[in-house]
């Protein structure tokens, strides 16, 4: 029986981890990609700005 205690938290972290990775395929593209895109490029729009703001202020 030591060999199925020993066996039973790979078998156990290597469904969680292919659950996870079937997860994170599923998620990308789909009908919010571009929303999520959208959000994404703002963002880094934002933290452009206030690079450059930041930036002149310095100056």
């Amino acid at each position: 029986m030591d060999y199925v205690s020993a066996l039973v938290p790979p078998v156990v972290m290597a469904v969680f981890f292919i659950g996870v990775i079937r997860v994170i395929v599923k998620t990308q593209g789909g009908a919010n990609k571009a929303k999520e895109d959208a959000v994404v490029d703002a963002a880094l729009a934002r933290a452009e700005d206030a690079r450059q703001s930041s930036a002149h202020t310095d100056a």
